[in-house]
């Protein structure tokens, strides 16, 4: 809310949110947009949003305040009429919220969803050169508030597309877990034979440095002309807007809150990158499309919630597992120490997991053991703590991610018995795992 200085400015001048103003102080002429003032702006700062697309604050103290129109600006797209071109690969675009999917509300200064998909075209009409796309609006909804019924969703649609024809299929998603649906995806499909790509974008369709049709562009040219037959992300590769990056869906994780080129490949080179005019430079090792192959691809989407990622941090309380299995968990995925390891003999005995990971594994559940350095792999036989947990029953992951190692848990348990489980949880199915861990791959 604005103080009292800028209310009554605004009063005198009869304008209100989202109507246009001029501020002038000698040669200085600012146009835009009135915008809202949040809780974190100091209620005497002015602000508007100027054409480029960027909010500024300005004290008006020294400046001549103007209403240009009484009208006040809506937040809508033109309509874009999308023209079908059957010569084209057909691509599926699966909506399903994020911030690729949204505009400012003038009304509160946030982020709101679209309310038509097709609004995403408007600005990328360019698309329509690469591939013929058809819009699928499954769902509209923030990333955060996703859980396991979502990602069977997407799986279904991105299969259905695939069976009535789609040479590929892209989804739109919010950016904070979609690390976790690309992985989940990944194991979803079984005998995959097409490219699947989730993309998304950091800042919303309206701001000047928006990364969404950048990055809807360079997901079209991989749906419509790799020959990946993945799950992947497709996203900025570098804070500039020069190419995108395609990153294994199991091999994938979002490393910054807000800058574009957030995701990042981990324990292995991204598939490929996407330059800005459609042109594929493949990077690392990937399945292939097989057109003998006759497989037909089943969707594996049953998950077990009764999965947890516990953290093991300095001081922390063992007693955690009890809650999670005296709550009916049947699975646990520990975030550990360097090579995979937690407390054992800490000079204050209750301290150590040991005793807690062996009643949780007595109580049934499958233990597995990550780390929380992301990078290597974890190794149970390099130091005595690590032997013990192993010989204990905990499961050594491998070099996959934390967040990996929880989904396909999760779809083991939901899709296997247990001990059908235990035995894949180490075993590669979506290429989570590598053979081996290369070193320049954490240089990329």
């Amino acid at each position: 809310m604005y103080g009292e200085k800028i209310t009554a400015l605004l009063k005198s001048i009869n304008a209100g949110l989202g109507d246009s103003v001029r501020l002038t102080s000698g040669k200085v002429k600012l146009e835009g947009e009135v915008m809202p003032s949040t809780e974190a702006n100091d209620p005497d700062i002015f602000v508007i949003k100027l054409k480029s697309g960027y909010n500024i604050g300005i004290n008006p103290k020294h400046y001549k305040v103007e209403k240009l129109r009484k009208e006040k600006i809506t937040a809508k797209f033109h309509k874009l009429s999308i023209k079908a071109n059957t010569e084209l690969s057909k691509v599926s675009l699966i909506y399903t919220g994020g911030t690729i999917g949204s505009r400012v509300d003038y009304k509160t200064g946030a982020a709101y969803m679209l309310t038509k998909p097709e609004e995403l075209l408007y600005e990328v009409p360019e698309i329509t050169d690469v591939a013929n796309v058809s819009v699928v609006p499954l769902m509209s909804i923030a990333s955060e508030d996703m859980t396991y019924l979502e990602w069977g969703k997407m799986a279904k649609a991105a299969a259905r597309e695939l069976s009535n024809g789609a040479r590929g299929v892209i989804i739109t998603h919010g950016t904070d877990i979609m690390h976790y649906t690309a992985a989940a995806i990944s194991f979803m499909l079984r005998n995959l034979n097409a490219p699947v790509v989730l993309t998304g974008s950091q800042r919303s369709s309206d701001r000047g440095s928006s990364d969404a049709f950048m990055n809807l562009y360079c997901s079209t040219s991989i749906a419509a002309r790799s020959n990946v037959a993945e799950v992947g992300i497709c996203m900025h590769h570098n804070s500039s807007d020069s190419e995108c990056a395609f990153i294994r869906g199991t091999k994938v994780r979002k490393m910054h809150t807000s800058r574009r080129d957030a995701f990042r490949a981990i324990n292995g080179r991204g598939i490929a990158l996407v330059r800005r005019t459609g042109e594929i430079e493949y990077k690392g090792d990937y399945r292939k499309i097989d057109n003998e192959n006759r497989e037909k691809l089943r969707v594996l989407d049953k998950f077990n919630p009764k999965v947890a990622l516990v953290k093991v941090f300095p001081n922390s309380d063992p007693s955690v597992l009890e809650f999670y299995t005296g709550k009916g968990y049947t699975g646990l995925i520990l975030e550990g120490t360097g090579l995979g390891s937690a407390p054992i003999s800490p000079v204050e005995k209750g301290k150590s997991w040991l005793p807690y990971i062996k009643g949780a594994i007595d109580n049934g559940a499958i233990v597995g053991m990550t780390s929380q350095c992301l990078y290597g792999r974890v190794h149970p036989n390099v130091y005595r703590n690590l032997r013990l947990l192993s010989s204990a029953g905990v499961v050594y992951c491998e070099d996959m991610t934390p967040e990996t190692a929880y989904v396909k848990l999760g779809w083991l348990l939901g899709n296997y018995n247990k001990e059908e489980a235990k035995a894949l949880l180490k075993r590669n199915m979506a290429g989570e795992i590598s053979e081996r861990t290369d070193y320049d791959a954490f240089l990329v």
